[in-house]
């Protein structure tokens, strides 16, 4: 049995971090028996979630978990797809962790109003200090990614080149490349939803809100991997309109 640890459901998602969701996806999609656990950062390899323990093995990081599980299982996550489309999925998935997530980062941390109805309660009960030495840290990072450094227009509007990228290749398609569900759905629908989520406000989520496209993907995955988690978006979030 593989034990997934997460952050749990949370800020109006079935998982708060879309790192664990990613992986809960491709799970799921492999057909793959599961629990899942709350985990911490202390306990993972690398000091970070999600991670799982498959029979004594410990494995962090939702990219390299999903390699151990095509190498150990016989999963290929993008079974169908040409060297081409492969490529583009791997281009996909790095443009949204990498540059995407960043700018969901800054909206979800760095935002006060999100900030102190979300991630501020991490740290309830924690000691004195705690939760303004995380979020300085995480404002280092984002600095440190290149986020930090651009006015929040800037960073969104870096982030609304992503998202148009995104909806360009899904075009009328109901996944990224075809009828079925690839590895790099499940960290696109990932990240759009942790952006769309009716918890927080944002410019970034405005904007995404516009590319009705992409709010029909994220309802289209929600209801086929979590069918019994209330998704409710408000009514103007699926106009479809281009942004």
């Amino acid at each position: 049995m593989i034990i997934l640890y997460g952050a749990g459901e949370g800020f109006g998602l079935p998982e708060i971090s879309p790192y664990v969701a990613k992986t809960e996806v491709q799970l799921k999609m492999a057909g793959l028996a599961y629990e899942k656990r709350r985990g911490s950062r202390e306990e993972s390899p690398k000091g970070q979630i999600p991670f799982i323990d498959a029979g004594g093995v410990r494995i962090a990081d939702s990219t390299f978990i999903r390699g151990y599980l095509e190498r150990t299982y016989g999963v290929d996550f993008d079974e169908g797809l040409s060297p081409e489309q492969r490529a583009t999925a791997w281009a996909v998935e790095r443009m949204v962790e990498n540059q995407l997530g960043w700018v969901m980062v800054a909206e979800r941390w760095l935002r006060p109003e999100n900030f102190a109805k979300g991630p501020a309660h991490f740290f309830d009960g924690g000691p004195p200090g705690l939760r303004e030495m995380v979020l300085d840290q995480v404002r280092r990072n984002v600095h440190a990614v290149g986020v930090g450094r651009h006015t929040d227009l800037e960073a969104v509007a870096l982030g609304v080149r992503s998202l148009a990228a995104i909806a360009a290749l899904l075009g009328d398609k109901p996944y990224l490349f075809g009828d079925r569900p690839c590895g790099a759905d499940a960290t696109v629908f990932a990240m759009l939803s942790a952006i769309l989520t009716p918890f927080f406000e944002g410019e970034l989520k405005r904007r995404t809100e516009g590319f009705g496209t992409l709010v029909a993907y994220v309802d289209r995955l929600m209801a086929r991997f979590y069918p019994d988690f209330a998704w409710d978006l408000p009514a103007p979030a699926r106009a479809p309109v281009a942004a």
